[in-house]
C-alpha cells in the first residue's frame, strides 16, 4: 500500500526549521497518509466515493489518529502510510456527526510522535500557523487566520465558530493546524472560496477547531460516537441561492424522500417559523427534539405553499458499521 500522491506546494509557501521555534521535522513527522475503501451500496459512497485519500494526525502512543470524518465514514479498510513510506492498516474507531471528525486505531506499531493537543479558542484571526499534510515540510503550508466564524453546510452540519486559513492547501482533507508551539489547533476540512466574510472572492481552507473534540473524545473512543441523543436528520441537500433556500437533492429512500419533499422546492419555515440561511434551518430542526421527532417543513412548490412532515431519523442508523480485521 503506498501513499497517495501529493499535489506540489510552491516552495515560497512551504515552512522551514527556521521559522518555528519547535522541532519542525518532528512535528510533521507525526501527519500521515490515510487510504480507505468504502463498500458501493454504502449511505456515502455516491456522494463522497468509495476510494477516499487524506491525512491524518496521531494524537497518542497507541496509535490513535485524528482525522476528518468523511474519509473514513463507513469504511471497511483504511490504511495508514507513515513518512517513511511504512503501511499499517487502521480500524475507523469512532466519528462524530456534529464536529466532523473522525477517529481511527492503528491496528500496527506507528512508533511515531504523537501531537499535543492545542487551544483553538486561543487563536486568533492574523495568527500565523502551518497546515500540514501528509509528507513533511514539501506537503506543507505556511498560513494564516484570516477568520473565525460560523459555518454551514448542506449536508446538516453547522459550526459556530469555524477557523478560516489562507493561502488553501491544495489537498486539505484531515491536514494538521498547527499553532506558534507545534500543538495541533484544528483538522482541515474544505476549500472554500470565501475565507473571508463578503461576497469577494478568497480563497482558503476551512479547519475544524480542536477544542470541540476534547468534550467528545472519551465518548468516541469508548463508544465510536457521542454519548448523547443523536440530531434529526433528513437527507435532505439544501442551498442557497439568490437569498433563497432551495432542495437542490436528497437521500433516495432518506426522510425528506419518503416524505415527499422535491428538487426545487425552496424552504420558508421549520414548523411555521419563518428561516433565512442554513444555520438557522438546521437549527430550528435540531431545535424541535432528537432524532426520529416530526419537523414540519413549510415550502414553496410552483405558486403553491405546503407543509410537509418529515419524519427525521438518526444519521448514524444509516451508515454501514466499520468491521474489524
Amino acid at each position: 500500500m503506498s501513499a497517495p500522491e501529493q499535489p506540489r506546494i510552491d516552495p515560497a509557501l512551504r515552512p522551514r526549521p527556521d521559522d518555528v521555534a519547535y522541532d519542525l521535522e518532528r512535528a510533521l513527522s507525526s501527519v500521515i497518509a490515510l487510504r480507505s475503501q468504502v463498500p458501493e451500496d454504502a449511505l456515502t459512497a455516491a456522494m463522497l466515493g468509495t476510494e477516499r485519500a487524506g491525512h491524518g494526525v496521531v494524537i497518542d502512543r497507541k496509535g490513535l489518529v485524528l482525522t476528518v470524518g468523511y474519509l473514513v465514514t463507513e469504511a471497511e479498510t483504511i490504511w495508514l502510510v507513515d513518512i517513511n513510506g511504512r503501511a499499517t492498516p487502521g480500524h475507523s474507531l469512532g466519528y462524530d456527526q456534529e464536529t466532523g471528525f473522525g477517529l481511527v486505531q492503528s491496528l500496527g506499531q506507528l512508533n511515531l510522535p504523537a501531537l499535543e493537543l492545542g487551544s483553538s479558542a486561543d487563536l486568533g484571526v492574523g495568527d500565523q500557523v502551518i497546515l500540514a499534510g501528509y509528507g513533511g515540510a514539501a506537503n506543507s503550508v505556511k498560513a494564516s487566520v484570516v477568520s473565525k466564524r460560523e459555518f454551514a453546510g448542506y449536508w446538516e452540519y453547522v459550526l459556530d465558530e469555524g477557523i478560516f486559513t489562507a493561502p488553501p492547501h491544495p489537498s486539505w482533507g484531515g491536514a494538521a493546524l498547527l499553532n506558534a508551539a507545534g500543538q495541533l489547533c484544528g483538522i482541515g476540512s474544505l476549500f472554500v472560496q470565501q475565507a473571508l466574510p463578503g461576497e469577494r472572492r478568497h480563497d482558503g481552507n476551512l479547519i475544524i477547531p480542536i477544542d470541540l473534540l476534547k468534550p467528545v473524545l472519551e465518548d468516541l473512543k469508548r463508544y465510536g460516537r457521542r454519548q448523547k441523543p443523536a440530531r434529526p436528520w433528513l437527507g435532505m441537500i439544501t442551498t442557497e441561492v439568490n437569498g433563497a433556500l432551495v432542495v437542490a437533492g436528497m437521500v433516495d429512500g432518506g426522510p425528506a424522500d419518503r416524505a415527499g419533499v422535491s428538487v426545487g422546492d425552496i424552504v420558508l419555515g421549520v414548523n411555521r417559523e419563518p428561516v433565512n440561511d442554513l444555520a438557522v434551518m438546521f437549527r430550528r430542526i435540531w431545535a424541535l427534539g432528537p432524532a426520529g421527532t416530526d419537523v414540519p417543513l413549510n415550502l414553496q412548490r410552483n405558486n403553491d405553499q405546503l407543509e410537509v412532515h418529515v419524519q427525521s431519523v438518526s444519521r448514524y442508523d444509516m451508515l454501514k458499521s466499520p468491521r474489524m480485521h
